[in-house]
């Protein structure tokens, strides 16, 4: 017996009424005399079939949309935004108002109600909470800083104001978390965490479903923690000597993600570790410039992000030095 879907002047009617007459499913249904699943079927064997040829015209395309989809196939990563290439309003600012916006674009589609994100510290978030753009929808989520600040320079660049800031711009709550970034004492650390209020703190590290972040160089020119005084310059170069390229939240890692050769500074950082950082679903880095390829590509080795909103320099850098064999020793 033949079947409705065998009927190939039909399957081409349907097409044409949906695709080229833009009627719904069950006007079609009313025309054709059919079920509705029926005429979704014929639309699916148009497509493949290749009666119906769909496609997608990408405005970016070839430069960034092929950009992304290299990077993201490249380092296994959920997703890659690269924007055009843009000088900085002024010399101290890390990445250009374009990626400041396109994150908050990106963070107002991602974003749910519920949601618990993760913010670090410096000027690129710093830059991203205070860019023009506007956030049509309120986000009932909540904003929680993954590391200790308080100080009495560059407020404005700590986690805890970053976090307050973010809140503001989605009408959303946030979670102080009062401690120094760096401890002194590993020990004092560890006997800081157990008080019940800041180890509810560190619970909130367990669950949360985005984190927002920067990524450091240990180069004074870049480095915005030797201006906060978080760090001390020699022993920035240290680190580096040591093969430190980058870090997150003050903890270093070199260009496979490993931070081995740092525990002795990284243990005591006041907030979320590395490793658990790789337990969260959505990690978000948010990275401009080719003097940050290094950083990124230890970043994404160690599974510190798995997703990144840079511009065409760090993309194009990425590309080129993954696929310079000398550079994996």
């Amino acid at each position: 017996m033949r079947k409705i879907i065998d009927d190939k002047r039909l399957l081409v009617k349907s097409c044409i009424l949906y695709y080229r007459e833009n009627l719904g499913q069950q006007e079609i249904c009313d025309i054709l005399g059919v079920s509705r699943p029926t005429v979704s079927r014929l639309l699916k064997m148009g497509r493949d079939r290749g009666i119906v040829k769909i496609e997608v015209v990408d405005p970016f395309a070839p430069e960034y949309g092929d950009l992304e989809r290299r990077l993201e196939a490249r380092f296994g990563l959920q997703e890659v935004i690269v924007v055009e290439d843009r000088p900085v309003a002024v010399a101290t600012e890390h990445i250009s108002g374009l990626m400041g916006t396109t994150a908050l674009s990106y963070l107002e589609r991602v974003l749910k109600d519920g949601d618990d994100v993760g913010v670090t510290l410096g000027l690129t978030l710093h830059n991203i909470a205070h860019a023009d753009y506007t956030v049509d929808k309120a986000v009932h989520c909540r904003f929680i800083p993954v590391l200790g600040g308080v100080g009495e320079t560059y407020l404005e660049l700590h986690a805890n104001s970053l976090a307050a800031e973010f809140a503001k711009r989605f009408r959303a709550d946030y979670v102080p978390f009062y401690a120094p970034a760096v401890f002194s004492d590993a020990n004092v650390l560890r006997g800081f965490k157990r008080e019940p209020s800041i180890a509810r703190i560190f619970s909130l590290f367990e669950h949360l479903d985005a984190v927002v972040m920067s990524i450091g160089v240990p180069q004074g020119d870049y480095s915005t923690v030797i201006k906060m005084k978080y760090i001390d310059e020699t022993i920035l170069q240290d680190f580096s000597a040591r093969g430190a390229v980058g870090d997150i939240g003050l903890q270093y890692f070199d260009i496979h993600g490993r931070t081995e050769r740092f525990t002795s500074h990284n243990e005591h950082v006041a907030g979320m570790t590395l490793a658990d950082l790789r337990n969260v679903p959505r990690r978000i880095g948010v990275v401009g410039g080719s003097g940050k390829v290094e950083a990124v590509i230890g970043a994404v080795r160690g599974g510190y992000i798995n997703t990144l909103i840079t511009d065409v320099s760090c993309a194009t850098g990425l590309l080129a030095y993954e696929e310079t064999p000398e550079n994996d020793d």
